[in-house]
């Protein structure tokens, strides 16, 4: 992975899915320089491909026999040349809502924190069962519809995180799993609440732990601190603030919680190296 130029023009939204779910299969498809802006959560399981996908301000080196996820409010487009045969996953958060609640952990590790989960690698042992459990959710999909259509694919895709938040080393570095579900909360909590408090000690008493029972937590299972995901987080929502709307910085300031525009345009250069106008005049020609 590496930083990129903006290479961003014409940024087309995705367009609006029945139900919120899609799943397609690509076979040796190649790209053209479109860019998009993801309303929607994406899983690619990729099983042979080449080329680059930039991802917001990054871009990555497509990798046969693997996962690449996209969260919501993402910015990505897979460059010129690129080619890959694989699925395309695509659900919202009104569909995942029709899942049953003992999978959320599994959406909140990999898509919480989405710039850490963008490239998962899938063991060759583990291919095969990935590419049936996809293809049986493919076939499900292009079946007419049924009154029950949508709750049997939003069950299929259950099983499917599951088996990816499996894959991802932060379930299987041999933590115990008290200390995976505290974590897997805390991520939680902070999607929710980053807008209303940025401080560890609040997150902790949520949890019913002390401040440095949660960073030193947060170090084992995802070489970080506390501190650091909440900032990624609040990284994460400005720049996306800053590429996408027309918000003055003071507004989107106020809107992440920060005491005054100075305050927020410190964090922000202190966490990017780059000024939020600056930052934000490396997109003026994106579409909006």
């Amino acid at each position: 992975m590496k930083k990129a130029e903006n290479i961003y023009q014409n940024v087309l939204a995705d367009r609006d899915l029945k139900d919120s779910f899609s799943v397609s299969y690509w076979d040796d498809k190649y790209f053209d320089n479109q860019a998009f802006r993801s309303t929607y959560n994406r899983i690619f399981l990729i099983e042979c491909g080449h080329g680059n996908v930039q991802i917001d301000d990054a871009i990555h080196s497509i990798q046969t026999n693997e996962l690449l996820l996209l969260a919501k409010g993402q910015l990505y487009q897979f460059l010129p040349g690129s080619h890959l045969t694989g699925y395309e996953l695509i659900f919202g958060d009104c569909f995942w809502e029709r899942t049953p609640a003992s999978a959320s952990n599994c959406k909140a590790v990999l898509f919480n924190n989405a710039s850490a989960n963008q490239q998962i690698p899938v063991a060759e042992a583990n291919l095969p069962e990935l590419l049936s459990l996809f293809n049986t959710l493919y076939q499900e999909f292009l079946t007419e519809d049924y009154i029950n259509k949508p709750d049997a694919l939003a069950a299929y895709l259950k099983i499917i995180m599951i088996k990816i938040a499996n894959l991802n080393a932060l379930l299987i570095n041999g933590f115990d799993s008290h200390e995976n579900q505290l974590y897997r909360q805390f991520l939680e909590l902070v999607s929710k609440q980053y807008q209303s408090t940025h401080e560890v000690a609040d997150f902790a008493n949520q949890l019913g732990i002390t401040a440095r029972k949660l960073s030193d937590l947060c170090n084992r299972c995802a070489g970080k601190g506390a501190k650091d995901i909440i900032n990624g987080q609040l990284v994460a929502e400005a720049k996306r603030s800053l590429q996408f709307s027309a918000k003055p910085v003071k507004e989107i300031a106020f809107h992440l919680n920060f005491s005054t525009p100075d305050q927020f345009s410190h964090f922000f250069k202190k966490n990017t190296q780059i000024s939020p106008n600056q930052y934000r005049s490396n997109f003026v020609n994106i579409g909006m």
